[in-house]
């Protein structure tokens, strides 16, 4: 019994080498349709390693010190982290800025619109340029650009032609009454925009990783550096934003009170210049009155200006510190385009096509054949 397994084993292993034999045989015998296959991908993929736009990185590394809420189970935080576990968010103050809400803030239209408005230094132009225009009217498009727009894109462009053109009524106010209204061509930067700049957090490690992908390599370093400014400009605004508040209303209710306490202490003198060498019971009466009002008006102000300090050394209290560990650095290697993997690749799916259309055939000259014997029998 156990001879005739094996026997049975070796005659299928006999069997599907044959079969692997036969394919690599039919591959051999065609090796002029892989061989013709592979030589016109190779071109095309030459075409396209040499044909794509260049592209730069920089990247800036910063830690955010976001105040005492989240110092005080520091160290058990740091051991919680090492056994895969994250206590910071669990006991996070409630005005504190989750981390995971980073990535939101550098894709949100209003950082995004300031990001077109950046000037940043081209190597084709002598003065500064916004980053919006430059993408919609300095940057020359590349030969691949061209082609896809023509040919990938020519539908999306015939239907906004047949749209019209919609007026240009782009609203970016800073009035939070009326919606941004975004022009097409905004539209457009924005959803580059969201392929160039990327945040990268590290909760548990404490860091935040800005990434740029630009074509040029000192308008990345500068368009890094600008989305690190602004992430920390935003950052700030929302920790600091319940102190400042309460820091400007409690700053015009103490100058309001210094005005009428230097008013009241100024009404005091003068009642008092006039009552000198007077007995008048009536003078005498103003003048009490005014020093009662001088001693109020004296105690509100003194009480608010100790307020307004505490709420100034507040808002110092809560301005989260960032620590730009790596700063962005002009790369001047680029990372895009990898022209020996873009080879490489369009190499390999040559060969894939050539072997598919060998196989190919064959099944359709079977299917042929079974549609004709067919045929014949009915």
């Amino acid at each position: 019994m156990e001879k005739e397994n094996i026997n049975a084993n070796a005659s299928t292993f006999a069997n599907d080498e044959i079969d692997l034999l036969a394919y690599v045989r039919k591959i051999w015998n065609s090796k002029k349709v892989v061989v013709r296959s592979v030589l016109i991908f190779m071109v095309i993929g030459i075409a396209i390693a040499l044909l794509s736009p260049k592209e730069y990185t920089a990247t800036s590394t910063i830690v955010p010190q976001l105040g005492d809420s989240n110092s005080k189970l520091g160290g058990l935080s740091g051991l919680a982290a090492l056994a895969g576990l994250n206590l910071d968010f669990g006991q996070q103050n409630s005005a504190d800025l989750s981390p995971i809400v980073y990535p939101q803030i550098v894709s949100s239209v209003p950082f995004q619109l300031e990001l077109m408005d950046t000037p940043l230094n081209f190597q084709d132009f002598n003065e500064p340029a916004t980053l919006f225009d430059y993408l919609t009217k300095l940057q020359k498009p590349s030969v691949l650009g061209t082609i896809k727009k023509y040919t990938v894109g020519l539908p999306g462009m015939l239907l906004r032609s047949l749209r019209g053109k919609p007026s240009p009524n782009a609203s970016s106010s800073s009035n939070p009454l009326q919606p941004i209204n975004l022009t097409e061509e905004q539209v457009a930067v924005q959803q580059l925009l969201d392929l160039m700049v990327s945040l990268d957090v590290k909760p548990k490690e404490g860091y935040l990783s800005i990434t740029v992908n630009l074509n040029e390599p000192v308008a990345t370093a500068q368009l890094a550096l600008k989305a690190q400014s602004l992430l920390q400009k935003y950052i700030i605004n929302f920790k600091t934003q319940k102190a400042q508040a309460n820091l400007d209303f409690i700053e015009s209710s103490y100058l309001k009170a210094k005005k009428e306490f230097e008013q009241a202490q100024i009404k005091l003198a003068i009642a008092n210049d006039r009552s000198k060498g007077f007995t008048s019971g009536l003078a005498q009466v103003e003048t009490d009155r005014l020093q009662s009002q001088y001693t109020i008006t004296f105690g509100v102000y003194q009480e608010l200006a100790k307020q307004y300090e505490l709420a100034k050394i507040q808002v110092k209290k809560e301005t989260p510190v960032f620590t730009v560990v790596e700063p962005p650095i002009v790369p001047w290697e680029r990372t895009k385009p990898n022209r020996v993997l873009i080879v490489i690749t369009w190499i390999f799916l040559g060969g894939l096509v050539g072997i598919g259309t060998i196989f190919g055939k064959e099944y359709l000259q079977s299917i042929k054949k079974k549609w004709k014997d067919d045929a014949k029998s009915a």
